[in-house]
């Protein structure tokens, strides 16, 4: 895949009679499918049948799906919500874009399986990663460092709230409330451990404070992900 056929750093205006459609509309198009049928359901024939239009006329605009896929992810990449200047509090602020990338992930659950399989960075991503950059800037990490501290993160967020999301499937499946579930859980881990076969289970399990709420554990793991983040040389 060609990055500078795919994100033209200018446009230049199309010469004759107007397009039918537009590749921002084939996007917007297909994220809406995704978001509602999951990512196995978007095909040029279903965006084409979304838009009333012939399969091959969008070909001249996505030249194929994982072309598609690209622009996909470059579109809810725009929902985050960057502010104009770093607060010069990095963390704070990581953990910010942390919380607007499980959002957006939450919005659209494909967006977590489909992130391994991305080869090329759009203006959206590249906005992100601007602001990283300026953000995490008094870590005293080199740039390379954030970069990668970033990509990281990124991945911590994204299987955990794949995580979530599957928890949230299973529990809708059962038919059983997320309350239920967890106390038939505790239940057969305090039997499992009675016997001192797990010790270390045991004492884990005895000091766990009971705050199962998905922002309350999200956070915790959040603060541990950022707080390991440090230059180097310390």
């Amino acid at each position: 895949m060609d990055p500078e056929a795919l994100w033209p750093v200018s446009e230049h205006p199309r010469r004759g009679r107007p397009p039918a459609h537009s590749r921002a509309e084939i996007t917007a198009t297909a994220v809406a499918i995704a978001d509602t049928e999951g990512l196995a359901a978007v095909t040029m024939r279903a965006v084409a049948a979304r838009l009333g239009a012939g399969t091959m006329s969008l070909y001249s605009y996505v030249p194929n799906k994982e072309t598609l896929l690209e622009l996909m992810i470059d579109e809810v990449n725009g929902d985050h919500r960057l502010p104009t200047t770093p607060t010069g509090d990095w963390r704070s602020d990581l953990r910010q874009i942390a919380h607007e990338q499980r959002a957006i992930m939450r919005r659209h659950p494909w967006l977590p399986a489909a992130l391994p399989a991305r080869q090329t960075l759009g203006p959206n991503t590249l906005a992100v990663l601007d602001h990283v950059l300026a953000v995490m800037t008094p870590s005293g990490l080199a740039a390379q460092a954030r970069l990668e501290a970033f990509s990281l993160l990124t991945g911590f967020v994204a299987s955990h709230t794949s995580y979530e999301l599957a928890q949230q499937r299973a529990i809708e499946a059962a038919g059983r409330s997320p309350g239920e579930l967890l106390d038939a859980q505790a239940r057969y881990l305090r039997a499992a451990v009675a016997d001192s076969r797990y010790p270390h289970l045991a004492q884990a399990l005895a000091a766990l404070d009971g705050d199962h709420n998905p922002d309350a554990v999200f956070d915790r793991l959040l603060n541990r992900m950022i707080n390991g983040i440090t230059p180097d040389s310390e």
